[in-house]
């Protein structure tokens, strides 16, 4: 069946799902803000729309303005994404009433998962394990905070508050203390209302040395639910993912089965259809308790795609479609890694970066992809994530993978911004990443007054030598330059060189 889908997103995931629309040989439609102009996932589509607006308010969440292009256009179908409106359960409605077909789960299961206490209560009543914590229904801040501190001394120290919309950290706060409550509290209210416009808080105990897994679900039209195997996402920088795997490396036949099972019940709680993730927190006793579930598909899929050959898009594709998904009995094989490169200063706290990507040479070779929105040439800007590019490789065995992914680094060569390549390569070599121990708070393990690039001995002792060749020559005594000597020309792309270009 052959269907018109308009991609309702942009960057390197609009480029995933045009390309496998492609393959599928639907034809597609690029929705486009004026100031992606030009970006490769324009240039990908069939047939682009340029939105009216300058904000992402006024263009990528506009649900009218992308229900409009998408009947203007002749298209049938929406595919959301990740991001922007993909767990917006009044956009899925919008999509459907226009006739068309939505891409993903149904508007109610997005209205129970997409509410972090509506699916803690739901994930109960299915016998889905639940961390220990409290929900606390109540508006008013004053006595919303009166219930939060009641409930914190039920569910004791340390404990975590989270927003009810939350998503990606924010309204998020950590408690260790009941002295800290009452500020951590009014602060994730304030975080959660200006982000998600609800200022709900929950409270969960606070599982320390724990593993962040998730679950990969596939359900489609006729009945049938299975799941893809785990990936572990424990290795997060400010509750944001940064290095993914699949399998996960302490994973057990049993643990897994028990899992998946666990994640089947949890999308069948809520009549789930389409690709989905369910994620849980694995504590060191082996007990795993629910967090979350993602009704869209996910950043990371690229892993369990490696290690299973499902082609997680290209059965978004169908289940829409109304076929049966494709997919046969659990088979994973090998281990896959993926690390997100990110324009950022990772020695400066990961503060955001842009600039010009005058050079963008990624590397090739067996086992190795790489998920883009950008090319050598494009511009980096504050307008959106700073998220450029997804590394994944794919080996035999999690030791080759590592291998496999220390070398792609080494030889991916970004010049005219900074970005975090250099701190993914570092991170390769961590302790608790070569074991595969990584917990939730690796990273703050690893470098808890923050990551600076590792010095090299040979480097040290060359500006040594250097130096003190500059002060026998004298040259230490020579004057600064006057204004003569600066330049007003563009800043040139190898300042910002740290390391070995090939």
């Amino acid at each position: 069946m052959s269907i018109k889908v308009l991609v309702a997103n942009r960057g390197e995931i609009a480029c995933r799902i045009l390309r496998a629309c492609k393959e599928a040989g639907h034809r597609t439609v690029a929705i486009c803000a004026p100031n992606d102009a030009g970006s490769l996932f324009t240039e990908m589509a069939d047939h682009v729309v340029m939105l009216n607006g300058e904000s992402i308010a006024e263009t990528y969440l506009d649900q009218q303005q992308i229900v409009a292009a998408a009947l203007n256009t002749g298209a049938t179908a929406v595919h959301p994404g990740f991001g922007f409106l993909s767990e917006r359960a009044e956009f899925a409605n919008a999509v459907q009433a226009a006739g068309l077909t939505w891409i993903g789960p149904s508007a109610s299961a997005i209205e129970k998962m997409g509410d972090k206490m509506t699916a803690r209560q739901t994930m109960r009543a299915a016998g889905v394990p639940v961390i220990p914590g409290e929900e606390v229904e109540e508006d008013d801040e004053a006595m919303a905070l009166t219930a939060l501190r009641e409930a914190s001394e039920r569910v004791g120290y340390p404990l975590l508050l989270k927003a009810s919309s939350g998503g990606g950290g924010k309204g998020m706060r950590a408690v260790h203390a009941a002295v800290d409550f009452d500020q951590a509290a009014a602060g994730a209210r304030r975080e959660a209302v200006a982000a998600f416009g609800d200022g709900r808080i929950y409270i969960e105990r606070l599982l320390s040395d724990s593993k962040h897994v998730e679950i990969q679900i596939l359900a489609d039209q006729h009945g049938r639910t299975i799941h893809l195997g785990e990936r572990e996402c424990s290795v997060q920088r400010r509750h944001q993912k940064v290095f993914e795997e699949a399998p996960g490396p302490t994973m057990t036949g049993d643990l897994r089965e028990a899992m998946g099972q666990a994640a089947i019940a949890a999308a069948e709680a809520v009549d789930y259809v389409g690709a989905g993730t369910v994620e849980f927190l694995l504590a060191p006793s082996g007990e795993f308790f629910f967090l979350e579930m993602n009704t869209r598909i996910q950043v990371e899929h690229p892993v369990t795609e490696l290690v299973t050959g499902v082609d997680i898009v290209r059965e978004q594709l169908r289940i829409a479609a109304g076929e049966p998904m494709s997919c046969g009995p659990l088979m994973m094989r090998g281990h896959a890694i993926e690390v997100r490169l990110y324009a950022e200063d990772a020695a400066n706290g990961f503060l955001p970066s842009i600039g010009p990507l005058a050079v963008f040479q990624p590397p090739e070779g067996p086992g190795v992809r790489l998920d883009t929105g950008v090319r050598e040439g494009d511009e980096v800007t504050p307008n959106y994530d700073p998220m450029l590019a997804k590394l994944i490789v794919w080996a035999p065995s999690r030791t080759e993978a590592l291998q496999k992914m220390r070398r792609s680094l080494d030889e991916f060569v970004v010049l005219g911004t900074t970005t975090n390549i250099e701190f993914l390569r570092d991170l390769c070599d961590a302790p608790p990443v070569v074991d595969g121990s990584t917990t939730t708070t690796t990273i703050d393990d690893v470098w808890p007054e923050g990551w600076n690039p590792p010095s090299s001995p040979a480097l040290e002792e060359a500006a040594l030598l250097a130096a003190a060749s500059a002060e026998t020559l004298g040259l230490h005594r020579t004057q600064a330059r006057g204004p003569s000597a600066s330049s007003n020309g563009p800043v040139s792309p190898f300042n910002t060189l740290t390391r070995r270009y090939p």
